[in-house]
């Protein structure tokens, strides 16, 4: 998994968090499959197609929180993550 300060875009821009769809137990093997990016005050209520219960890993850069939900829109059971 790249390190918290490491995440920058293909055009060299701040990301936040990126999550990953493939995990392993073995720490090399996690962060791999189908990457979703998230932007500095991105807000996304919703999780693009294909990504409802998919993310099983993610990586939060420096000076960022991710905030996620349980269900969509915003409800159920919030968890806070940082770098």
């Amino acid at each position: 998994c790249p390190a918290p300060s490491e995440l920058l875009s293909v055009n060299g821009t701040r990301v936040c968090a990126q999550l990953y769809a493939d995990s392993s137990p073995y720490y090399e093997q996690c962060c791999g499959g189908a990457v979703l990016v998230v932007a500095p005050d991105e807000d996304m209520p919703y999780l693009p197609r294909g990504w409802a219960g998919k993310a099983s890993s993610l990586v939060v850069g420096t000076r960022c929180e991710l905030s996620v939900w349980s269900r969509p829109g915003k409800n159920g059971k919030k968890k806070k993550f940082g770098a």
